[in-house]
């Protein structure tokens, strides 16, 4: 009888995600962080509070396969514990962000936030699949991993965009990377029998929310509920 023993080393990937530390400097680099360096930074508390939230789940996510590895496991679990109050802050950091970059009167409202909400629709299902499995390693691992996709495509893109090719060709090739990557972790697992479901799911999700995005589709409640949150007095 075959094993069913996961072929992909989950509990390195917190060093996998060093790499993602990487990619998001080079991508916000010159819209960021080297606006520090040369006294141009002009950016609102929320800008900055966001920042630090998301270098908080990078940061677990490094950390916290590692502590597996290392049989770390209180340390890991009080970690745990401290993401029921860091992913909910960081999801309020992405909206008061949306909040503050746009007004009721922009043009194409629902787009502009639809953009960013995607992240939030398929983070929050990686993480609500991750907590709801938190005692199934194979399960939680590959949840927790693919919040840390999420992280992926809005770095890459910017990169793309100012080093290779301008918009809309660098998200296209950014969404062409992205999907190619989720699409070797399910061909990897293809013969597991616990939790192969993870990364397929997540996989429809973006393409659900990316043809929404490509083929500029504007859904009225989508509409109302833009203009509703905008006029909210948030920030």
């Amino acid at each position: 009888m075959k094993s069913t023993k996961s072929i992909t080393r989950f509990d390195k990937s917190g060093y996998y995600f060093i790499g993602l530390i990487a990619l998001v400097i080079l991508g916000f680099w010159p819209s960021y962080f080297s606006k520090f360096f040369n006294g141009t930074g002009d950016f609102t508390f929320y800008f900055h509070f966001h920042t630090i939230l998301m270098s908080l789940w990078m940061l677990t996510l490094i950390l916290q396969p590692i502590l597996i590895r290392r049989r770390k496991l209180t340390i890991h679990k009080w970690i745990g514990k401290g993401s029921y109050i860091l992913f909910p802050l960081m999801f309020i950091s992405i909206l008061l962000l949306m909040h503050s970059r746009n007004k009721l009167n922009n043009e194409n409202l629902d787009m502009a936030l639809f953009v960013p909400f995607k992240d939030l629709i398929i983070l929050g299902t990686a993480y609500l699949i991750a907590i709801t499995y938190r005692k199934n390693m194979e399960i939680h691992a590959r949840a927790m991993i693919a919040t840390g996709i999420v992280f992926i495509e809005p770095a890459l893109v910017r990169f793309i965009n100012y080093a290779i090719i301008p918009l809309p060709e660098a998200y296209a090739v950014a969404m062409f990377i992205l999907y190619s990557l989720i699409i070797i972790l399910i061909i990897k697992e293809r013969k597991q029998k616990k939790g192969r479901w993870v990364f397929p799911l997540i996989l429809g999700l973006y393409i659900i929310v990316h043809s929404i995005i490509v083929f500029n589709i504007h859904l009225t409640t989508w509409e109302s509920i833009s203009k509703w949150f905008i006029a909210l007095p948030l920030t």
